[in-house]
């Protein structure tokens, strides 16, 4: 069994309130009696994309369990890699595979420079095609990334949702090892289906979306931080909880 959390859109802006919120969510999840295996960042850590914004999220991310991140659409890749990575700054796609409790993570970089919608490119399409192929055949496989592929029935992150989601279709079809796809990006906690795999969008700790039959203005930013918890199981079946952090 592998114990996951997920926690999306920090949009951190060296703001009191962006700092408080992300600090509460890694407070509550450094405390847990039995800690996570590891911890998903599914994007938008950095709300401008600066080098000091990188800086507060590897403070505040520090843990005793493995931080894995992929960027969204608000990271600056170059910023992203030096900051937070510790690595060159580079302009290319940020892929990483981690391996954790027998599971392969692989966090995809979905983002497009200067745009808010996504698309996992050429260079990453085929980084996901030969990562999985050379995974031992009993491993089981998550893969996390930013933009959903789905429509989620709210204009503001329809409008920029994963574009071309079939090439990503196409590659589920023929790596039945990847249980379930996980992103984030709409600031709202949601379950659907996508390839014929269970799609989780994680909440966002920045403002929850309010949809349209909840009323007119979009961001709803009283409501507390949320995260969710993953359950990969030896059958790989993906349980999700959810769950909001008050002060």
């Amino acid at each position: 069994m592998t114990l996951l959390a997920q926690i999306s859109d920090l949009h951190l802006d060296g703001s009191e309130r962006a700092t408080r919120r992300a600090t509460l969510v890694m407070d509550y999840l450094r405390a847990l009696p039995q800690p996570v295996d590891a911890l998903l960042v599914t994007g938008d850590i950095a709300d401008h994309g600066a080098e000091a914004e990188y800086e507060e999220a590897a403070r505040i991310l520090a843990a005793p369990f493995p931080v894995l991140t992929c960027p969204g659409n608000h990271d600056a890749r170059p910023a992203y890699r030096k900051a937070l990575l510790g690595e060159a700054p580079e302009d290319g796609p940020v892929n990483r595979l981690h391996h954790v409790s027998g599971t392969a993570i692989l966090m995809c970089d979905s983002t497009i420079p200067g745009r808010d919608e996504g698309r996992l490119d050429t260079e990453t399409l085929a980084w996901i095609d030969s990562t999985l192929t050379a995974l031992p055949q009993d491993t089981p496989a998550l893969i996390a990334f930013h933009q959903p592929p789905v429509a989620l029935h709210h204009p503001l992150p329809d409008a920029f949702m994963l574009q071309e989601p079939g090439h990503l279709a196409d590659l589920l079809d023929a790596h039945p090892r990847v249980a379930a796809v996980l992103t984030g990006h709409a600031h709202t906690a949601a379950a659907s289906a996508f390839g014929g795999r269970p799609l989780i969008v994680g909440p966002a700790i920045t403002w929850t979306l309010r949809m349209p039959w909840e009323g007119d203005r979009a961001a709803d930013r009283d409501q507390p931080p949320g995260l969710a918890f993953h359950v990969l199981d030896d059958e790989r079946r993906l349980t999700t909880h959810f769950r909001v952090v008050l002060p």
